[in-house]
């Protein structure tokens, strides 16, 4: 099991969105980010010090998935994404250990994998 960082443009959300759900990728946690990666723009002056950043709006998306589900899930995400500028954002892709649903109690691949139609 691997959970799935993505950062990416919030313009991009709707397509990455419907790229992991033809992919068949269900659950996911969508949170409102800003940051920076290596492209600095702005130059500020803070207590005399110059420092060149700028803060982007980004949205973060978590992806619980069992193995058979990683390299779908990348692909969706690296295909919908993608507009080939700077700012794209980032893929993360960590080790889960261990994975509950609170609902039933199923443990790990059982608790990231789709759940069939009208199980829900």
């Amino acid at each position: 099991m691997k959970l799935i960082i993505a950062v990416v443009r919030p313009e991009k959300l709707n397509e990455v969105l419907e790229a992991l759900f033809k992919a068949e990728v269900r659950g996911l946690t969508i949170t409102r980010v800003r940051g920076h990666g290596g492209g600095t723009e702005r130059v500020e002056t803070y207590r005399g010090t110059t420092v060149k950043m700028g803060l982007y709006d980004k949205v973060k998306l978590e992806i619980a998935v069992s193995d058979p589900f990683v390299e779908p899930t990348i692909g969706a995400i690296l295909s919908s994404a993608r507009t080939g500028e700077v700012g794209d954002g980032k893929i993360f892709v960590v080790p889960l250990e261990r994975v509950i649903r609170i609902r039933t109690g199923e443990e790990n691949e059982a608790a990231v994998t789709p759940v069939p139609p009208g199980g829900a």
